[in-house]
């Protein structure tokens, strides 16, 4: 390539090129300089650069001057470091959205891990728990474990069961109704910390009509109520009471007896 054939903006970006490539950030010289590299002109210039570069730095520095200046602050390379990248206001913004969208997507993954079948039912009934005053309900002082045969024979309601887990708590009273949905509920107000159980449907596939399982119990929180779901038998079972997992978490992982 000669240098009759380079543009004039080559040319021009030419003169301000330094003698090593590894100094070059600009994008528009490193193209100069690569059309550039073959050229005998471009050769002779980097060579006499080199050449001027090399007797500069053999002339000694007067002392007078490296007493009043130190000599690591006269030349020194500036060279682009991470520092620099993070203080630059595009990659600072551009970190923070990707970090805002990295946090967004972690808590939709973890509120994904946690959903389960009846979960929008479980949180409807922990509004209706905080909102239920106990002389509303018929009293039946009894054990909860008990209450599976006073909903089927009272209330026709099949595997309307309190887990193992609490069936050795006592009982204030009950009541049944149906919800917005028109599912048949079961709620109960236990003795201890003031706690209330529901018992209702589980969700149902609405194409097949299949019952819609999950294994183990499944926590879910409402206005400072939560409820500990498990399903069985095509019911699912709530204990819910006014606090935090951690007041409901000694409940269910204890053996049943």
């Amino acid at each position: 390539m000669s240098a009759t054939r380079l543009s004039r903006r080559d040319q021009i970006l030419l003169k301000c090129a330094p003698i090593g490539e590894k100094q070059i950030d600009d994008r528009s010289l490193r193209t100069a300089v690569h059309h550039a590299r073959n050229t005998p002109a471009f050769a002779t210039q980097q060579n006499f650069d080199k050449a001027a570069a090399a007797l500069v730095q053999a002339i000694p520095i007067p002392k007078e001057i490296i007493e009043w200046v130190p000599t690591e602050t006269l030349i020194v390379p500036e060279r682009t470091t991470w520092k620099k990248y993070v203080q630059n206001p595009v990659f600072l913004a551009t970190g923070i959205a990707a970090l805002v969208i990295a946090v967004i997507l972690a808590f939709q993954l973890i509120d994904r891990l946690n959903r389960f079948p009846g979960e929008p039912t479980a949180r409807r009934l922990l509004t209706t728990a905080a909102s239920t005053h106990s002389v509303i309900l018929d009293p039946v002082k009894t054990n909860a474990g008990a209450l599976g045969d006073y909903f089927f024979m009272k209330h026709r309601l099949a595997h309307y069961d309190v887990p193992a887990e609490f069936a050795d708590l006592k009982t204030l009273g009950l009541r049944v109704f149906d919800d917005e949905e028109g599912q048949r509920v079961a709620q109960v107000w236990a003795v201890e910390k003031k706690m209330q159980f529901f018992l209702f449907p589980a969700e149902r596939d609405p194409k097949s009509g299949a019952t819609k399982h999950f294994n183990g119990w499944r926590y879910v929180d409402q206005d400072r109520w939560t409820g500990v779901v498990k399903e069985e038998g095509g019911v699912c079972f709530m204990a819910a009471l006014r606090g935090s997992q951690g007041d409901l978490a000694p409940y269910v992982s204890k053996p049943k007896s």
